[in-house]
C-alpha cells in the first residue's frame, strides 16, 4: 500500500508539472479517484447526482446512501489535499433567494466538492443585504432572503450546516466599507458617507463621467461610507457579531478601502480627491493637530488645498501665545522653527500636510478593519483580509492609488487575500502583483491569493486556472491556499438558473 500511495504521489506530481487537467486515475485504488486537482471522477459524480435526485423525492435507502457517499468523498477530499501542493483551494459564491428550494444548495456544494475546492466563501453582505433571516436581523440592512414564508430561513447556518457534512471549510464574505446606497439614503445615516473636497459621495460621483469601479462598471448599489464615522463602525460590528453567532469557519473582509475612479480619477493627487471632508473623518483629522496653529492651518489646508505665507503669519497672529510653530501629528518642529526663511517654511509646511491628509485617510482604512475583526476574533474564528496588491501604491512624484489601501499594513494576524486579478494575456502580470505581495508581507503573514478565471480555458483574456496554478507554483512553492473567483464564472448555467427562478 505504501508502494501504491509512492506511484500515485509521483504520477499526480508528474501530472501537474505537465498541465494536463482531466485525466482520471481511475486505475488507482479507491481512495484516489480524483485528478490531480481532487475533481471527482464523471462515474462518481453520477452516482452522488443519481442518489440525490432520488432522495429529495423521498427514497430513505437512496437518503441513507447519498449521506454516506457525501462522507466517503470528504474524507477523499481531505486525503487528496493532504497530498497536494495546494492543501487549501477555496471558491467565491453568492447564494440567491432560489437556493432555499429543497436540494437547492445540495446541488451547488456537491459540485464545489466534485470540482475539488475544500472551502468555499460565501458572499454574506454585499450591496446593502444581508444573507440573515429577517426575523433574526439586528442589522440596519434588510435581508437577501425576503417574503413572510422565508422570514425564518438562515441560509448562512444553512450553508455552512451542509458545507461541513461534505468537509468543507466556510468562510463568510463581507464587504466592508461599501454599505451599499439603501443604507446611506436612509436620513439617519447620511451622516456616515464618506464625502471628497467636492462636497461629492460615492454616490454622486457615479455620475460623473468617466469614474467607475475596479471592473470598469458603475454599480448604483455601491456606497462608501467614511471609516472614522462611529455610527458606521458601531451598525458594522453589530453585523459581524450576528455573523458570528453563525459559527462560520472564518470571515472576509472585502472593500477594506475607499472607491476608485477610472484614468485620471485612479489616481488622488490634491486633498480635495481625497474622501475626507465627512464629519467624522473631518472632526478627527483636526485632533491630529498637536497646537492650536497647527489645527488651523490644517482647516485652510483643506479649504482651499493649499497654504499662502499670509497664512502662516495670521496664524501666528491668532495664537501668539503659543511660541512653537504650526505642528501636528509626525512633523518635526525643527523643520519649521521661526528660523527657517518663511517661503522654505511654508513648502516644508504645505509638504507635510499632504502627507497628513494621505496618512490621515489611509489610516482610516486601517482603523475601521482593525475595528471590524474584534467581534470575529473573540469568538475564536479566523478572519482574513481581500485586497487589492496595487491597491496601496504612489503614482509619479506625489500621487497614490485613490483607493488608499494600505495592505502592507493591516494586521499580521489574520489572512491576506491578495486578487491577483492583472489581465495581460498570459500569467506573467498575474504573478508579478503576488511577486509584490509576498516581498512586501512581514514575516509569518498567511498569504493566500485569489484567481479569476476557469478551469481548461481561457476567459475575459485570462488563461485557465491550471496555467495561473502551474506559474503560481514555479514562483511561489511555499503557498499552500488560494482561491478561484468564482462559482458563477464556472458554473455560469447554474448561476443564471438560481438567480432568476421563483423561490
Amino acid at each position: 500500500m505504501r508502494l501504491q500511495s509512492a506511484i500515485h504521489r509521483r504520477l499526480v506530481a508528474m501530472v501537474l508539472a505537465s498541465g494536463l487537467i482531466g485525466l482520471e486515475l481511475n486505475a488507482l485504488p479507491a481512495t484516489a479517484q480524483s485528478t490531480p486537482y481532487c475533481q471527482q471522477s464523471q462515474a462518481a459524480i453520477a452516482q452522488k447526482e443519481k442518489l440525490r435526485l432520488a432522495a429529495l423525492k423521498g427514497s430513505r435507502d437512496a437518503e441513507k446512501r447519498y449521506k454516506a457517499l457525501l462522507a466517503q468523498h470528504g474524507e477523499g477530499l481531505r486525503n487528496c489535499r493532504r497530498r497536494t501542493w495546494i492543501q487549501n483551494q477555496a471558491i467565491w459564491i453568492r447564494l440567491y433567494p432560489c437556493d432555499v428550494r429543497a436540494g437547492g444548495l445540495d446541488a451547488v456544494l456537491d459540485q464545489i466538492v466534485n470540482r475539488g475546492y475544500n472551502q468555499v466563501n460565501v458572499e454574506t453582505f454585499y450591496n446593502g443585504r444581508v444573507l440573515l433571516p429577517a426575523a433574526d436581523n439586528p442589522t440596519p440592512w434588510p435581508t437577501v432572503i425576503s417574503g413572510q414564508k422565508l422570514n425564518n430561513v438562515d441560509l448562512l447556518s444553512q450553508v455552512i450546516r451542509k458545507g461541513h457534512d461534505r468537509g468543507l471549510r466556510v468562510y463568510a464574505w463581507l464587504f466592508s466599507m461599501n454599505f451599499g446606497a439603501n443604507y446611506v439614503r436612509r436620513p439617519d445615516k447620511q451622516q456616515a458617507l464618506a464625502k471628497n473636497g467636492l462636497g461629492q459621495t460615492s454616490l454622486t460621483t457615479s455620475l460623473v463621467a468617466g469614474l467607475s469601479t475596479d471592473m470598469g462598471l458603475g454599480n448604483p448599489d455601491e456606497a462608501f461610507i467614511d471609516p472614522y464615522s462611529v455610527q458606521a463602525r458601531q451598525d458594522y460590528t453589530q453585523l459581524v457579531k450576528a455573523v458570528a453567532r453563525r459559527k462560520p469557519d472564518g470571515i472576509l473582509f472585502d472593500y477594506i478601502r475607499y472607491p476608485r475612479g477610472s484614468r485620471s480619477a485612479s489616481v488622488v493627487s490634491k486633498v480635495q480627491d481625497l474622501w475626507i471632508y465627512g464629519d467624522s473623518s473631518w472632526r478627527t483629522l483636526l485632533q491630529r493637530a498637536t497646537n492650536y496653529k497647527g489645527m488651523e492651518l490644517i482647516q485652510r489646508y483643506l479649504l482651499r488645498g493649499y497654504i499662502t505665507q499670509d497664512d502662516v503669519k495670521e496664524v501666528n497672529q491668532l495664537y501668539p501665545n503659543e511660541k512653537e510653530p504650526p505642528l501636528w501629528q509626525g512633523l518635526n518642529p525643527d523643520r519649521v522653527k521661526s528660523s527657517v526663511p518663511l517661503g522654505k517654511r511654508v513648502n516644508i509646511l504645505q509638504a507635510q500636510l499632504w502627507q497628513l491628509v494621505v496618512g490621515h485617510a489611509a489610516q482610516g482604512v486601517i482603523d475601521f478593519l482593525s475595528n471590524a475583526v474584534i467581534p470575529a476574533q473573540n469568538a475564536g474564528i479566523p478572519v482574513g483580509a481581500v485586497f487589492f496588491p496595487d491597491g496601496n501604491t504612489a503614482v509619479g512624484q506625489s500621487g497614490y492609488d485613490s483607493r488608499l489601501q494600505s495592505w502592507d499594513h493591516f494586521p499580521i494576524n489574520m489572512e491576506w487575500l491578495p486578487m491577483a486579478y492583472a489581465n495581460c494575456g498570459d500569467t506573467s502580470c498575474i504573478t508579478a502583483q503576488i511577486r509584490r505581495v509576498l516581498s512586501m508581507a512581514p514575516r509569518g503573514a498567511q498569504v493566500k491569493p485569489v484567481l479569476a478565471g476557469i478551469w481548461q480555458q481561457s476567459v475575459s483574456n485570462r488563461p485557465p486556472l491550471e496555467q495561473q496554478m502551474q506559474a503560481l507554483y514555479r514562483m511561489a512553492p511555499q503557498i499552500r491556499s488560494i482561491s478561484h473567483f468564482a462559482y458563477s464564472w464556472q458554473e455560469p448555467g447554474s448561476d443564471r438558473d438560481r438567480k432568476f427562478c421563483q423561490p
